[in-house]
């Protein structure tokens, strides 16, 4: 492995001294790579950090606001832009249907979009690239977007020397990793926005996230200084800077292709092994995998103990699986990470005790809860998981669905360049809002008569069990329920009158997938045929408008699909079919989502090593063809294939899918033997293919 830290230290030896260091290594904490261990992403690299060592074991005594940001960030004293204000010319990204480009359309920045007329461009005229790389909810791309983007002497630099490209990495998750896993191995850290700078041949050399527009008084350079100097180097040093980005090219295609370990063949004992992994992990005081200054709710992880809690084999086992999950269902349910208004959740907490959210609200987090709260309800019979279904369902219908019946991505964190400003109150808001006895109740049952949790702010929250706060109030949980359930909605009628943030209107099939799964297990465990015909509807839609001739398509927005589907688009829709299938045990589900498999063995299978590619056969060249095996916030394309392989084998007579599917998990055990903790959805694959087998005999 090329030792990628020695070639980011050559780099800013190149680009004017360590200076060029101090941000270009700041990175915005992020889930990418989920629970994949740094080793996967090379030798120096460092894989996501959704997780942390603070070792605290009591709450600190204030609660800081969202920070996921560059630590020194908030430094920076340029005052942000109001995005919809100071329109100017339109540049190409103007012809683009993703919102998050849409929304660099009016930038001075002649912005290409990732594609073959930007990529010629640099080649023929022999430029840099500036490869910028964010997505809709994210607050710190809003940020550089203001701050840098409608800059107009850093945009009067950037278009005379570098040809710009803006990719949202939820349409391009492919030109996302590759670059991302670039970053990764040169500065030990990632995130977004991804700024990167590249050869005119595509090849990465030097690299941050978030930079600040001009220069600060702790030394850090500005945006303008980094670009200034990345095209000084290029102009007397084009012969050195060159085969620094081959190596790391090559760093990244070493750590993107190579299969570590040794396989062994599946069997039951690995599951024992991610158990114990997550055991190691697991905050028993508060729920969940992490003990630092984040935490994800990491459906896959809850997916697993799912899995674990019926089927293990031991009562023992049972019993520490559904330990861990219900704690961690229970606290994320009291905590600020769930919308107490509106429903559903958002993404992650700045703090290990759910308290405070950063606010943005992702599709793929609320399709994957609902199916795990719903299960989870099947299981435990807890009125709570109940309730909580019934509102991320209510929210999802009613503010993430568009008319055709798709799903859409995600709701941003922040309003007019405040982060939380939609969903925050001060507590004169809601005394203004109720008569004095219902804000009595709410204050004293969600925490508003307690010091504020969010700078001056709060954010509604349990600070309890509802059973625990019926017992101090001398009331049922139902009559709690009862006085509480007309209170909430009047203060969500309320906060429906705030300027809305941002929704990010791209329907993507993967995505969509997720939800289809997510309302088809709630309306089976919950009894709901509601929930069944939204989840149809959403199907209909997606085999109607996002397949063209048997083949799939990433997105659609504003009537147009585009892009080739990635693996994890068929697996994730299959596995949604499937859900549909199992609540109804209509044929036509079944039938569609083995047509579905055909197409994706014909496109993503690999005939030499078995798995399946993250792009099919015919997608453009990258630097590298990678296979995903590690779960992140959305589970791995071929732990997921494998998992429908087995189902499709057993429901619909395909014997021969056993064997694909073994031959995909032959692929995935070496690393689990690696990391089990990091692949619990490949574990849950291996026990589900065992049974297969065994009842294939």
């Amino acid at each position: 492995m090329v030792r990628a830290v020695w070639l980011r230290r050559i780099a800013i030896a190149l680009l004017g001294g360590s200076a060029l260091a101090v941000c270009g290594s700041c990175g915005v904490s992020t889930e990418s790579g989920g629970n994949a261990p740094a080793a996967e992403q090379g030798d120096d690299a460092a894989g996501g950090t959704d997780t942390g060592d603070s070792g605290q074991t009591q709450p600190p005594s204030d609660v800081k606001p969202p920070d996921a940001k560059p630590a020194d960030a908030e430094q920076s004293d340029a005052e942000p832009a109001d995005v919809t204000a100071g329109k100017g010319k339109a540049n190409r990204l103007a012809k683009e249907s993703s919102p998050y480009l849409l929304l660099h359309a009016h930038n001075p920045v002649d912005w290409y979009p990732w594609g073959e007329e930007a990529l010629a461009k640099a080649k023929k005229e022999g430029k840099l690239i500036f490869l910028s790389v964010g997505y809709s909810s994210c607050y710190w791309c809003h940020v550089m977007e203001r701050e840098s983007f409608m800059d107009d002497e850093i945009a009067k630099f950037l278009n005379e020397h570098f040809v710009c490209i803006k990719v949202d990495r939820e349409e391009r998750p492919d030109v996302d990793e590759i670059y991302m896993t670039a970053v990764q191995l040169m500065n030990r850290s990632g995130g977004w926005p991804l700024s990167m700078f590249l050869t005119p041949d595509a090849k990465p050399f030097f690299g941050g996230t978030y930079f600040p527009p001009r220069d600060r008084e702790d030394g850090a350079p500005g945006f303008l200084t980094v670009i200034s100097r990345i095209h000084d180097a290029w102009g007397k040093d084009k012969d050195k800077i060159e085969p620094i980005a081959t190596r790391l090219s090559d760093a990244v295609k070493e750590a993107l292709e190579t299969q570590r370990g040794i396989g062994v063949p599946p069997n039951i004992e690995m599951l024992a092994e991610v158990q114990a992994g997550m055991a190691e992990h697991f905050d028993a005081d508060n729920g969940g995998f992490a003990l630092g200054a984040t935490k994800f709710p990491s459906p896959p992880n809850l997916v697993f103990l799912l899995h674990q809690a019926r089927h293990a084999a031991d009562d023992a086992t049972k019993s520490a699986a559904l330990k861990m999950l219900t704690a961690t269902l229970d606290k994320m349910a009291q905590g600020g990470l769930r919308d107490h208004l509106g429903g559903g959740f958002h993404r992650y907490t700045v703090d290990r005790y759910w308290r405070v959210p950063h606010f943005e609200k992702m599709l793929y987090d609320n399709a994957q809860l609902a199916s795990v709260y719903a299960e989870a309800f099947a299981l435990t019979g807890s009125a709570e998981y109940h309730r909580v279904v019934d509102e991320l369902v209510a929210f999802v219908l009613r503010e993430m669905t568009d008319s055709t019946g798709g799903f859409y991505a995600a709701l941003d964190a922040e309003t007019d360049a405040v982060e939380g400003k939609f969903y925050v109150w001060t507590r004169a808001e809601i005394e203004a809002a109720l008569a004095k006895e219902e804000y009595a109740v709410f204050a004293a049952v969600y925490g508003i008569d307690r010091e504020p949790n969010f700078e001056e702010h709060y954010v509604p929250q349990l600070a309890k069990s509802r059973e625990e706060i019926a017992k101090d109030r001398g009331v049922s949980v139902d009559e709690l329920e009862k006085s509480l359930a007309p209170i909430r909605a009047k203060l969500l009628a309320e906060r429906a009158k705030r300027k809305r943030p941002l929704t990010d209107t791209k329907i993507l099939t993967g995505w969509n997938g997720q939800m289809i799964r997510g309302l088809a297990d709630a309306g089976r465990c919950l009894k709901n045929d509601g929930y069944l015909k939204a989840a149809d509807a959403a199907a209909t839609f997606v085999l109607s408008n996002l397949r063209r001739d048997g083949r799939l398509l990433r997105t659609h927005t504003a009537g147009e699909a585009k892009l080739n589907a990635y693996l994890e688009d068929y697996a994730l829709l299959v596995d949604g079919l499937i859900a549909l299938h199992q609540a109804t045990g209509e044929e036509r589900y079944l039938r569609e989502a083995d047509a579905l498999t055909a197409k994706q063995i014909e496109l993503f299978w690999d005939e030499k090593n078995g798995g399946f590619y993250f792009t099919s056969a015919d997608h453009e060249e990258l630097i590298a063809k990678r296979k995903d095996a590690f779960d992140g916030p959305i589970p791995a394309g071929n732990a997921v294939a494998a998992r429908n392989l087995v189902y499709l084998a057993r429901q619909a007579g395909k014997k021969d899918y056993l064997d694909r599917a073994d031959k995909t998990l032959a692929t995935l055990t070496p690393r689990l033997s690696q990391s089990a903790a990091s692949l619990p959805t490949a574990a849950v694959a291996i026990a589900e293919f065992l049974a297969a087998k065994a009842d294939a005999k």
